[in-house]
C-alpha cells in the first residue's frame, strides 16, 4: 500500500477553510503531524500524545479520533513498505477503525469528515481494487457530505480550497465508474474557477471522465495555505 504526505496536505487544505470553528483541535497537532510527514518522528510522538491525552480525557472526542486514526493510517504504510505485513495490517485496522468511528459520532463534522475522506481517497490509490475500492467510497461520500454543507456559502473557500474539495469529487467518483457525475463535478469545476489549473485538469476530466493518480495529486501543499482568521 502506498501512503504519502499528500493526505495530509489535503487535509491542511480543507480543514483550514472547511472547519471554521471556535476551538479546533486540528490547530493543536496538525503541524506536529505534518512534521512527522516529513521524518520528524519526535513530532509525531507529540501529535500522537496529545491526541491519546485528549482521548483518554473524553473517549468519543471526534476530532482527536481522527487526527490519530489517519496517524496510524499513514504509518501502517510505512510498516507495509517495510515488509511488515502484519503489523502493518493490524495499523491499519486500527487507524481505519478510529477513522469510521469518529465519522460516526460525528457525521455532520467537517472537522471529521475532510481528514477521513483526504486520507482514504488517497491511500486508496495504490491499494488493490478489493482493499482500495470500500475506502475509496468512503472518501467521496464525505467529500460530498461536505460539499452539501458548504455549497451555500462558498465566501470562506480559497481557489485551492474549492479546487481540491470538487476535484476530489471529480475524480473519485470518475475512478469508481461514475463517469456521468464525476462529469458533472469537473463542469462545477469549470464553472467555478475558471481560467484556473484546476479548470484544465476538469477539461480533461470532461472529455475522459477521470484523472490519472498523478493529475489528481493535490496541487501544493499545506505550506503558504489559507489560515482562518
Amino acid at each position: 500500500m502506498k501512503t504519502s504526505h499528500t493526505f495530509f496536505s489535503l487535509i491542511a487544505v480543507a480543514t483550514v477553510v472547511l472547519a471554521q470553528e471556535p476551538v479546533r483541535f486540528d490547530h493543536k497537532v496538525r503541524e506536529m503531524f505534518f512534521a512527522g510527514l516529513a521524518g520528524d518522528k519526535e513530532a509525531m510522538a507529540k501529535g500522537m500524545k496529545i491526541s491519546e491525552a485528549t482521548l483518554a480525557a473524553e473517549p468519543n472526542h471526534a476530532e482527536a479520533m481522527v487526527w490519530m486514526g489517519g496517524a496510524l493510517f499513514f504509518q501502517s504504510g510505512e510498516s507495509f513498505r517495510k515488509g511488515e505485513m502484519q503489523a502493518a495490517m493490524e495499523m491499519m485496522e486500527k487507524g481505519t477503525g478510529m477513522m469510521d468511528r469518529a465519522v460516526e459520532l460525528a457525521p455532520k463534522s467537517v472537522a471529521v469528515r475532510i481528514p477521513r475522506g483526504s486520507a482514504y481517497l488517497t491511500a486508496s490509490k495504490g491499494m488493490p481494487a478489493a482493499m482500495g475500492e470500500p475506502l475509496l467510497k468512503k472518501g467521496v461520500a464525505d467529500y460530498e457530505v461536505c460539499w452539501e454543507m458548504q455549497k451555500g456559502d462558498l465566501i470562506g473557500f480559497s481557489q485551492h480550497s474549492l479546487g481540491e474539495l470538487l476535484q476530489g469529487i471529480a475524480e473519485g467518483n470518475g475512478r469508481l465508474g461514475n463517469k456521468e457525475k464525476a462529469k458533472e463535478y469537473f463542469a462545477m469545476i469549470q464553472q467555478k474557477l475558471p481560467g484556473t489549473a484546476y479548470a484544465k485538469k476538469a477539461e480533461k476530466g470532461m472529455a475522459e471522465g477521470k484523472l490519472s493518480a498523478q493529475e489528481s495529486n493535490c496541487m501544493g501543499c499545506h505550506v503558504g495555505s489559507p489560515k482562518v482568521k
